[in-house]
């Protein structure tokens, strides 16, 4: 058992969250700031100078504390250039377009999907595609940078020490090779490889906090700063401390504005013959094991399908009228076609639209938690999810949408869990893997209703808009 207090600091694309826990594993407090992407030279950036200032300012309310370590955790696509000490210029935000005459270039250089588990992604998701354009927008600091992931990038501001992190190079960045735990071909072919802090693992101490940052925070100087790691796989050691997960068969369905399916298999699997179209990958875990995994921007698309709906549909009070409004739904086949999310998810090339659009609130909210439930099948599916399925995050709290998991997969134990904020309690869980999440995993009853039927109805629907597509 680790002794004192340890903050863990989650930059998600979203959200920018700081928690502080106690020795024993209990949150004692946590604050939360929405992420804006900012605008440099007409294109989206992370603002990594805003969420800075807010972070020491959130660091300096816990400086009474006996805190002795901070874990940093990021997501995937992000990373940072540093040039003589500072940032050279401001990180690009992912959702940033890469131009097509470059993207077309980088595609010719990327490695098949068999070495890197990586899947050609639109926009700035594969890393890579990020790092092809930049060494164009600003060659000569390109090639004088020093490399960081998103993640790692925080390390390095808190200590003024430069390291990398597997868990955040083997995220759908093409620049990992999870088979031989090494840089990509084109990664190295490219030099990228070698202007790429060195490596330490997720649990590693990179040092303590720099005078500078222990001065501006009030915080002690002796504070160590772990290397940290991406944000999914951080829910994936927080998922690990229940019995029912730890060394069995089940997968991992982390939900926020993406929905990430990660399989921890029993035994081996040939990862190289997951369907690449379908937005599958292999993630790297923080022990540097290849995790088969599918994904889709579930909370994006439910966020947009409720259009100026305030109340979301994971707020508890509103649980019994979604609930209610299912049958209803059901019964006149009221259904969304995907996507909402061009380029993402098992259908990237699908055309959004809605079934017998329903004007009553509770039903829209209703049908857009069906249909984040029958694209989250279809995802498990395409993995080989099989006898245990946790879901957690955000839309663990929505019960149509969970509960209709469970209708879907009736052999499939569902759970959810009552332990919140999983990923920085993963990130909690580097430092002491004794620690368990507070209560029990809760399995999901199965929604009383035909959903086969309803399934069968959509599938077929889908798949009369692929065959119109392609005629």
């Amino acid at each position: 058992m680790h002794t004192g207090a340890t903050i863990v600091i989650d930059l998600g694309k979203t959200l920018s969250k700081v928690s502080l826990w106690d020795r024993e594993g209990r949150m004692v407090d946590r604050q939360v700031r929405p992420n804006k992407p900012i605008a440099v030279d007409g294109l989206r950036r992370l603002d990594h100078a805003g969420i800075g200032r807010w972070l020491v300012r959130t660091l300096a309310r816990y400086a009474a504390h006996p805190v002795e370590r901070i874990v940093p955790v990021g997501h995937g696509a992000g990373v940072v250039a540093l040039a003589e000490g500072k940032v050279a210029f401001p990180p690009l935000d992912y959702e940033q377009a890469v131009p097509p005459a470059v993207m077309t270039a980088y595609r010719a250089e990327r490695d098949p999907f068999a070495v890197t588990g990586s899947p050609a992604l639109p926009e700035g998701l594969n890393i890579g595609s990020q790092l092809y354009w930049l060494d164009q927008l600003y060659p000569q600091a390109m090639q004088e940078a020093v490399l960081l992931p998103w993640a790692q990038y925080w390390a390095w501001f808190l200590t003024g020490r430069a390291v990398s992190e597997v868990t955040s190079l083997g995220c759908h960045s093409d620049l990992w090779s999870p088979a031989t735990s090494d840089f990509s071909p084109m990664a190295r072919r490219l030099g990228w490889a070698d202007r790429f802090a060195p490596l330490l693992r997720a649990a590693d101490v990179v040092g303590t906090l720099s005078p500078a940052m222990a001065k501006a925070t009030g915080l002690s100087s002796k504070v160590e700063v772990l290397a940290g790691l991406h944000d999914s796989n951080a829910a994936l050691m927080a998922a690990r401390g229940f019995a029912e997960i730890a060394d069995n068969e089940a997968t991992v369905l982390s939900t926020g504005t993406w929905f990430i399916a990660m399989r921890l298999p029993a035994s081996p699997v040939d990862t190289a013959s997951l369907p690449e179209g379908r937005d599958c990958l292999v993630n790297v875990d923080a022990f540097g094991r290849p995790v088969p995994s599918a994904r889709f921007m579930g909370g994006r698309e439910i966020e947009t399908l409720i259009e100026i709906d305030t109340r979301r549909v994971d707020i508890k009070p509103d649980q019994p009228l979604l609930l209610a409004a299912v049958p209803e739904v059901l019964r006149e086949g009221r259904m969304i076609l995907p996507t909402l999310a061009s380029g993402f998810g098992p259908f990237p090339h699908g055309a959004f639209d809605w079934v017998n659009r329903p004007d009553d609130w509770f039903q829209r909210r209703a049908a857009a938690c069906l249909y984040a439930a029958l694209v989250a099948d279809v995802s498990l599916g395409l993995i080989g999810s099989s006898q245990r399925v946790l879901v957690e995050g955000r839309f663990a709290e929505a019960e149509v949408f969970v509960r209709a998991l469970a209708a879907l997969r009736p052999d499939v134990a569902v759970y959810t869990a009552n332990a919140h904020n999983d990923v920085s309690f993963g990130a909690l869980r580097l430092i002491d893997p004794a620690l368990r999440p507070d209560g029990e995993l809760v399995r999901a009853e199965p929604l009383g209703a035909d959903l086969a039927s309803y399934r069968r109805a959509w599938l077929e629907r889908v798949d009369a808009v692929k065959a119109g597509a392609a005629a």
